[in-house]
């Protein structure tokens, strides 16, 4: 089933991909989350979603005013005037009129007032689209799980038999998770909040159930701003799988290329991996810079450092930097890990990917990409995926790592050298009473490459790679010792 049911788009951005096409209509859906996860926004794109396709909807609200929820639509600038609402003070204004049986118990004459109520004013409408806000209401006046249950029943069936799709919001008011609801509705989705101790917190949306369909499982990161929630699709790499030229991205410096065996493969990722200042990002910068030369879109996000500091470094190197970006072959973008969604982040470089047509992603540095991420296992399985669905769609992937410490034993953050295709490694080394660079290539799947150690050397001419250093023992511990004649080394 699934694909050929027919389905009423959800208006959120992201979402109906998730549920591949929208909500099957005529179902009834359950909104599950804490007050504050964006339900009721959520709930109006449905609703104005279902406007723009000459849907009618309408919005009865138990637990908010009309005021507030024409509040709500204005900080979205959205208008509620095409929208029907019924909100609780119209409901209590009808059952004051309404003669009260005293052999009921009050609780039960509201309720049966209330679903009568509701149903003729549906009934009456014709709505194509529902919402009802909130749930917890309902179970108050129902006092009983049995008369609680009967009553979703009741309207299960009667909004069906009218042909309409609704939206039960519940902000769990109630003890634990509300099995009666979650075992009778056709599909649920739960919104929930991670807070963390610094920057945005992490929002995810889960589709629970999604009764006789298919959709995609996981958490999915998603956003609220001016314009309602926007999700963000859990990256999944099998959906991108596509058939690519081999080619080799020069770095325009022949001795680099030479130490990485020509260049960098089309569909790899490369970590550039080294202590703070060793080179590791103008070597990067290499690579971008000779992409924009051959008219390959490239990409820069930068997490440590301004665009502007980036741009003046990159024309002091003698790279053209500003004039790619000028031509629209280069993007620099600039990224604050405490302000983005790892899920964000991934849906643009896939936009980046597959409607700009990008060749070359650059991830200065994953740091930066570290600090974004709760959990540093959720994190190795995010960028597995990500870097999958690059090398997939035959991108150069260029990730910079800073390793902790300046010279002896290093530490990263997390260790994502397995999941590259090559590595890098900047050190400093000590040589007449100076601090050198040294660069080496680790490893490279696609390969041959030089297993030398040379010397790195920056400076407004660009950058020099000098011959190996073979009269030198113990580079990479950052520790050399001198065991030659004579000291090969650029002067």
């Amino acid at each position: 089933m699934g694909h050929n049911e027919e389905r009423c788009s959800t208006g959120v951005p992201g979402l109906d991909d998730v549920l591949h096409g929208g909500f099957p209509r005529d179902r009834l859906y359950l909104i599950d989350g804490n007050p504050g996860v964006g339900k009721t926004t959520l709930a109006l794109q449905f609703l104005l979603e279902g406007l723009r396709h000459g849907e009618q909807g309408l919005y009865v609200t138990l637990s908010e005013t009309k005021a507030e929820l024409d509040a709500v639509a204005e900080s979205h600038g959205w208008s509620l005037d095409d929208i029907a609402i019924i909100e609780l003070s119209q409901i209590e204004s009808a059952l004051t009129t309404r003669s009260q049986n005293t052999l009921f118990q009050p609780a039960e004459v509201e309720l049966n007032n209330l679903s009568k109520l509701l149903l003729e004013r549906v009934a009456h409408l014709k709505p194509r689209r529902l919402v009802l806000d909130s749930l917890s209401e309902l179970r108050l006046l129902a006092q009983s799980p049995l008369r609680y249950r009967r009553q979703i029943l009741t309207f299960k069936q009667q909004f069906s038999s009218l042909a309409c799709t609704v939206l039960l919001l519940d902000d769990r008011s109630a003890v634990g998770p509300d099995v009666q609801v979650q075992s009778i509705v056709h599909g649920m989705l739960t919104l929930a909040i991670m807070p963390l101790k610094f920057g945005i917190n992490r929002r995810y949306l889960t589709v629970s159930k999604l009764r006789g369909s298919d959709f995609r499982e996981g958490n999915h990161d998603y956003g609220i701003s001016r314009g309602g929630v926007t999700l963000f699709p859990r990256l999944v790499a099998a959906d991108y799988r596509a058939s690519f030229e081999r080619r080799l991205a020069s770095s325009g410096n022949s001795e680099l290329d030479l130490l990485v065996g020509g260049g960098l493969d089309a569909g790899t990722s490369n970590l550039l991996m080294g202590p703070a200042g060793s080179g590791k990002s103008t070597v990067a910068s290499l690579f971008v810079n000779e992409a924009a030369k051959r008219g390959e879109k490239s990409i820069f996000f930068a997490f440590d450092e301004t665009v502007h500091t980036l741009l003046w470094r990159a024309h002091e190197m003698g790279l053209q930097f500003k004039r790619h970006m000028d031509a629209g072959i280069l993007t620099v973008r600039q990224i604050d890990p405490a302000e983005i969604a790892p899920g964000e982040l991934a849906m643009q470089i896939v936009d980046c990917v597959e409607k700009d047509h990008v060749r070359m992603v650059v991830l200065d540095s994953l740091n930066g990409y570290v600090n974004a991420m709760p959990q540093e296992d959720y994190l190795s399985l995010h960028l597995h995926e990500l870097l999958s669905y690059l090398n997939q769609r035959g991108v150069v992937t260029v990730m910079v790592l800073a390793q902790t410490g300046l010279v002896g034993t290093m530490g990263t953050p997390v260790d994502v050298s397995y999941l590259a295709d090559t590595v890098i490694l900047t050190r400093y080394f000590e040589a007449r009473g100076s601090v050198k660079k040294a660069i080496s290539v680790i490893k490279k799947r696609s390969g041959s490459h030089e297993t030398a150690i040379r010397e790195l050397k920056l400076s407004k001419d660009g950058i020099q790679i000098g011959p190996p250093l073979e009269e030198f023992e113990g580079v990479l511990t950052g520790v050399p010792r001198f065991v030659g004649t004579s000291q090969q080394i650029i002067r």
